[in-house]
């Protein structure tokens, strides 16, 4: 059987090998950042029809173009990236392809030297207009959309919706 020094030594190892056991703890850090650039539609854009195949903002056809604000608080610390539309996000069915154009511009700003460079130094690629927020204060951009059906088919009649995407991107 055992002796009790072999119980003795049995006891201490087990009592070395859990003295060097290590408990562990994750313990978060949380934060909730606010940004300093809020967005607001202003004007919702609408489309006028003045042939069978076109759909336009044009105020000059009876549309009416989205407005867009941007308040920013932060200088240097976001873009706007404004993207018009190029699809439907709900329509009747159509017979064709549609193509798309459209346009963001700067309509009004609330510091206008600060702001004054926006329109000259913005950045197009496709449908898609970035403008450097350099300066805190208001800005308001105004975007244009038409829809042409392909070959000149008409439209059905019906509701039509697209989107104008904005987003406040930090730097």
């Amino acid at each position: 059987m055992f002796s009790r020094k072999m119980i003795g030594l049995g006891a201490i190892a087990a009592m070395s090998i859990s003295s060097t056991m290590v408990f562990a703890n994750d313990t978060p850090i949380n934060g909730t950042v606010q940004s300093r650039c809020v967005i607001q539609t202003d004007t919702a854009g609408t489309y006028a029809n003045p042939n069978a195949y076109t759909l336009t903002t044009s105020p000059t056809d009876g549309g009416e173009l989205a407005v867009i604000r941007f308040d920013v608080s932060l200088a240097d610390a976001y873009y706007a990236q404004i993207t018009a539309p190029s699809s439907f996000s709900s329509s009747p069915n159509l017979p064709d392809v549609v193509t798309w154009t459209g346009d963001t511009v700067v309509q009004t700003v609330s510091d206008s030297t600060g702001m004054s460079a926006y329109e000259s130094s913005k950045v197009e690629i496709g449908m898609m207009d970035r403008y450097d927020l350099t300066a805190t204060g208001s800005t308001w951009f105004k975007t244009s959309s038409v829809a042409a059906m392909g070959g000149n088919k008409a439209f059905a009649g019906g509701d039509y919706t697209a989107i104008v995407v904005a987003e406040c991107i930090a730097q």
